[in-house]
């Protein structure tokens, strides 16, 4: 466990030069500051966005496909719940102790021979929109608590009505090869920008 997470993190500083340029080219009307302090990336900040004219400060949490490297994938897994200490616990994406504005969603990333990564797609998630686009489908966090207790024994997807699995998406249930069990929210990533949740950077 703990040598994956540090070989993440490692990843994760590799990556960031090449986010911080795609940031300054195509943010033109925004600064950033990257943070670096524990308390507020465990807030879901791992970046702070100032509008030029209004000053308006959003709080950006990145979210990076690691697992990926050299591969495009559509869709994007997010968290809804994963075991620790062999209970369950809430994921980031209907935590309330998270102050994340908007999701980076960092996908297709590709590096060199040397290891070096050459470039990502960055898609932008407006958290409060997604929230309440799921809502009005009836997927909320109660209900998908509900769900996940149900079809707990499951490994693998698990298609709801709510969504078309093809075109939408599904949830996915990791119990038996990942650690943490973790249970995922799939959504197409053109599906997000279809509904206007999301807009794709580069």
């Amino acid at each position: 466990m703990k040598s994956k997470f540090k070989a993440d993190l490692s990843k994760e500083k590799k990556l960031t030069p090449l986010l911080d340029l795609y940031y300054q080219k195509y943010l033109k009307h925004y600064t950033f500051e990257r943070i670096s302090h524990l308390n507020q990336q465990l807030q879901g900040i791992d970046l702070i966005l100032k509008d030029k004219q209004s000053e308006k400060q959003f709080y950006v949490d990145e979210k990076a496909q690691l697992d990926y490297i050299n591969e495009s994938l559509p869709t994007f897994a997010f968290e809804l719940f994963y075991h620790k200490n062999g209970n369950q616990k809430q994921g980031w994406l209907f935590d309330s102790s998270k102050k994340t504005h908007f999701y980076a969603l960092v996908t297709s990333i590709y590096s060199d021979e040397r290891d070096v990564f050459t470039s990502c797609n960055i898609t932008f998630v407006n958290r409060e929109k997604l929230m309440d686009h799921l809502k009005r489908k009836g997927l909320n966090s109660t209900f998908l608590k509900q769900l996940v207790y149900v079809h707990k024994q499951i490994n693998g997807k698990l298609e709801v009505k709510e969504l078309h699995p093809k075109t939408e998406g599904y949830l996915f249930f990791s119990t038996k090869n990942k650690a943490e069990k973790p249970v995922n929210l799939i959504l197409k990533l053109d599906y997000l920008e279809r509904i206007g949740v999301a807009k794709k950077l580069v």
